[in-house]
């Protein structure tokens, strides 16, 4: 008796439905490219010179380390922390206190910094999430509180310089592990083509486990454009790398920082809870889920990111000032919201927190290298972030 095959027809999302459903992450990622396309006919090339390309990473680290905090902030429901500078800057003071006045070993100095970040996390948590005071209220608080405390311990001096170790968190390079060729650091060319090689291997896996299921399947041209311009992109940014000093260490540690993350969001339990709560809390409490002990450990991880950022900061000045910090939680939540992260919550990713804060790094340094002075600098990143937020609220109400 013979078996008849059944052939499954595999239906594709059309090109256009596909842009549609993806129309946040598509419309930054064209607005970054096109940013960048400007500066660098502006600045007369001056912008993608690799060792441009590797001070945009150094000068806006701490932007992309508070991003991804904020990120996780605002997806439980629009809130933000307003404290990530003076938690910094609080950090930094404590850190450099130790380890210029009392001499105690960096690494010893570091971890103390990162344990009070813990303990600051604990105590805004707890009054958001299980006093349930308005975020805004103990975040501002905080501002004022840590920024208060920064001052007393630096008693308005300036703390430096760091020991040399402390420095090169920010400032220091990966060794090159293959003999250089005509001046090539070959560490970042083979870094990218071991990342390119996964990358291919894991989109083409997780399309074909969608083809199997027939659900949200993008179409051939798409999904092949999408893939080569990705691994473009990274080796062209692996080449500047390699034309200058090789792999920055800071570099290392964000991305770590953005992988782990964007699983923790993507592919945890726990990641699915912060969204589950942004879109209904309500909803999300009847179907089982703490949103109380969810709202804590978001905070208690935005606290931890703000030490992070303070010592990364403070090794790329080399000092801790009282003024240190001053902005960063505007800079960080322009970078969400500008990334696709939408004012109520429950909608954003850490990768669109990411092209945010390139955006504003961009626009930073292209028009400081163009010579346009601060007050012209910051009416342009307000109007940027303005219309990145009328996108988000003009795309939702289409939708409806």
């Amino acid at each position: 008796m013979e078996t008849a095959k059944v052939t499954q027809t595999v239906k594709f999302e059309s090109i256009g439905y596909t842009l549609k459903a993806n129309i946040r992450q598509y419309a930054m990622l064209i607005a970054l490219v096109f940013i960048m396309f400007f500066f660098q006919i502006a600045t007369n090339g001056i912008l993608l010179v690799p060792m441009n390309v590797t001070n945009l990473i150094l000068q806006n680290s701490y932007v992309l380390i508070l991003a991804i905090g904020m990120t996780l902030c605002i997806l439980t429901g629009g809130n933000i922390d307003l404290s990530v500078g003076s938690v910094a800057a609080f950090i930094a003071a404590i850190v450099g206190k130790l380890i210029i006045e009392m001499k105690m070993n960096v690494a010893t100095a570091i971890i103390t910094g990162l344990l009070m970040g813990v303990v600051i996390g604990v105590w805004q948590g707890f009054w958001i999430a299980y006093i349930r005071i308005p975020a805004f209220i103990v975040t501002l608080a905080g501002m004022l509180l840590f920024r208060g405390l920064t001052n007393t311990i630096l008693k308005g001096l300036t703390l430096s310089p760091f020991p040399r170790s402390f420095q090169s968190i920010s400032s220091g390079y990966l060794p090159d592990f293959f003999p250089a060729i005509s001046g090539f650091n070959l560490t970042p060319i083979v870094f990218s083509a071991i990342f390119s090689i996964f990358l291919m291997l894991t989109q083409v896996k997780k399309r074909r486990a969608k083809i199997k299921s027939n659900t949200g399947v993008m179409p051939p041209v798409l999904f092949i454009s999408q893939l080569l311009l990705i691994i473009v992109a990274v080796n062209l940014f692996a080449c500047s790398l390699a034309a200058y000093k090789g792999i920055p260490i800071i570099l290392m540690i964000l991305l770590a920082l953005i992988a782990g993350y964007h699983f923790f969001t993507t592919k945890t339990v726990p990641g699915r809870y912060i969204y589950a709560m942004g879109g209904n809390e309500r909803a999300a409490q009847l179907s089982g889920i703490n949103t109380n002990r969810v709202l804590f450990f978001v905070y208690l991880n935005m606290a931890v990111l703000s030490a992070v950022a303070g010592i990364v900061f403070a090794a790329r000045t080399d000092s801790a000032f009282p003024l240190m910090g001053s902005g960063f939680e505007l800079d960080a939540i322009a970078a969400c919201f500008i990334g696709g992260a939408s004012a109520t919550g429950g909608v954003g990713t850490v990768i669109g927190a990411i092209v945010g804060a390139l955006v504003m790094g961009v626009l930073n340094n292209g028009m400081s290298i163009m010579g346009i002075g601060s007050d012209w600098q910051m009416t342009i990143k307000g109007f940027v972030l303005l219309m990145a937020v009328a996108f988000d609220v003009l795309s939702k109400n289409r939708a409806k």
